[in-house]
């Protein structure tokens, strides 16, 4: 099972196929937002990689990222936790303002279908 370091919190040990969103929220216990349900419409579940960042990203995220011009951030919503990896949460529910975090994602990633391309 990888290991997901929360830098902060912890390590936890988490299922390869679980998207980041949900081991964040789920297993890391974190109040990590996401707005848009974990579709990548919004932004809000932006995450910090401090080690072991994917080397391939969907295209949703890819286009997303590009379009608000946002760089060395991830969207945990498109992210599969199938390797040893530690980030840093930018993107809470305390200190945002908003009511929730948001609806919770899927299981899988969305929007399909889902599309890999190198980073």
């Amino acid at each position: 099972m990888p290991t997901l370091t929360v830098e902060g919190v912890g390590p936890f040990e988490v299922s390869a196929d679980q998207r980041l969103v949900l081991a964040l929220t789920d297993v890391a216990k974190v109040d990590q937002l996401h707005a848009c349900g974990g579709k990548a419409r919004c932004t809000t579940c932006r995450v910090e990689f401090v080690d072991g960042e994917p080397q391939n990203i969907t295209v949703a995220e890819k286009d997303l990222l590009a379009a608000r011009g946002l760089s060395g951030v991830r969207l945990s919503c498109q992210i599969l936790c199938d390797h040893d990896m530690t980030v840093r949460c930018i993107s809470r529910l305390e200190g945002s303002g908003r009511a929730d975090a948001g609806a919770r994602p899927a299981d899988t990633i969305e929007p399909a279908p889902v599309t890999w391309v190198e980073k």
